[in-house]
């Protein structure tokens, strides 16, 4: 059994649908390739857009492709004190009754009436790699950071899928927290 994962930090970024990829930056745009993630194929864009809060706006936040079904923000409640949007702690893809932005691009802006979101810390696996550490879909564990500000994270959701690749996502506040910085590893606690 390997209970060891990759923690990788996953900083504030935004999902688009086709129709608010064009509305952003122009018709038949395409969101231009910059480099892959660590989830197979998902990738960083060279894309960026201003995400206008009632309090504030934060410039140059980085776009994920490829397109999604919904548009969807991922920040941290750092982020979210600082933009006025009271954002849920929910999993990836799960918008509804959400917070809610206006994104700015070089050719227009699109009014989002929920997709903002606090992404709630999780693990991605295969089924090979959770049978190997022991866990399933939608299980609930524990994971250690060790580093000078130990942390145990509790909370943390199991997704498995065959296109996933092994490591736990947490967000800046929480990399923080626990000085998750560099290659850095969590021991799953059950």
């Amino acid at each position: 059994m390997s209970n060891k994962v990759i923690v990788e930090t996953s900083a504030r970024h935004v999902h688009l649908t086709e129709e608010h990829i064009e509305t952003l930056f122009g018709a038949g745009h395409k969101l231009t390739f910059k480099k892959d993630l660590s989830q197979p194929g998902q990738f960083a864009c060279e894309e960026r857009v201003c995400v206008v809060g009632p309090k504030n706006k934060i410039d140059r936040v980085i776009v994920l492709g490829p397109a999604r079904k919904a548009s969807q923000v991922e920040i941290s409640f750092t982020d979210a004190r600082t933009l006025g949007i009271t954002a849920p702690v929910r999993e990836s893809g799960d918008v509804a009754a959400s917070g809610a932005c206006k994104l700015v691009g070089p050719c227009g802006e699109v009014d989002l009436a929920e997709g903002v979101i606090i992404a709630k810390r999780h693990i991605h696996f295969t089924p090979d790699e959770a049978a190997a550490a022991n866990v399933v879909d939608k299980e609930v564990v524990k994971v250690k950071i060790t580093s000078e500000r130990t942390t145990i994270f509790d909370d943390v959701v199991v997704r498995v899928h065959p296109n996933f690749s092994a490591a736990m996502h947490i967000d800046t506040d929480e990399s923080n927290a626990a000085c998750a910085f560099g290659v850095c590893y969590g021991e799953i606690i059950k």
